[in-house]
C-alpha cells in the first residue's frame, strides 16, 4: 500500500493533465476539422491571417478553397479558416449579447 501511496500524486497530476488539456484539445480539433467538411460554396469566411472572403469553390483533392475577396480570387488550404471568427461572421445575433 505504501508503494502505491507514493505513485497516488503522479497518478492524479496526469489525470488532471488529461482532464484539463488534453481532452479540451482533441474536442477543439474534432470541431475545427468537421467545419472545414461542413463548408460550402457562398459561406463568407475569415482565414487566421484576418482576410475576409466568400468561398468560390472548393476542391477535395487537395483540401483547398478558392476564397473570393474584393480585390480577386486566392486559393487557400482549408485549415487556414479560422472556425470562431467565421462563424460569427454568419451568425451576427449569437454574438450579441
Amino acid at each position: 500500500m505504501g508503494e502505491l501511496g507514493s505513485f497516488l500524486p503522479i497518478i492524479l497530476m496526469f489525470a488532471v493533465v488529461y482532464f484539463f488539456m488534453i481532452a479540451p484539445q482533441m474536442k477543439r480539433a474534432k470541431q475545427e476539422k468537421k467545419f472545414a467538411a461542413e463548408l460550402k460554396r457562398g459561406d463568407k469566411v475569415i482565414t487566421k491571417s484576418g482576410l475576409h472572403g466568400k468561398i468560390a469553390d472548393l476542391n477535395d483533392k487537395d483540401n483547398s478553397c478558392i476564397i473570393e475577396t474584393m480585390s480577386g480570387k486566392l486559393k487557400f488550404d482549408r485549415s487556414a479558416i479560422s472556425m470562431e471568427m467565421s462563424k460569427a461572421l454568419n451568425n451576427p445575433t449569437a454574438v450579441k449579447k
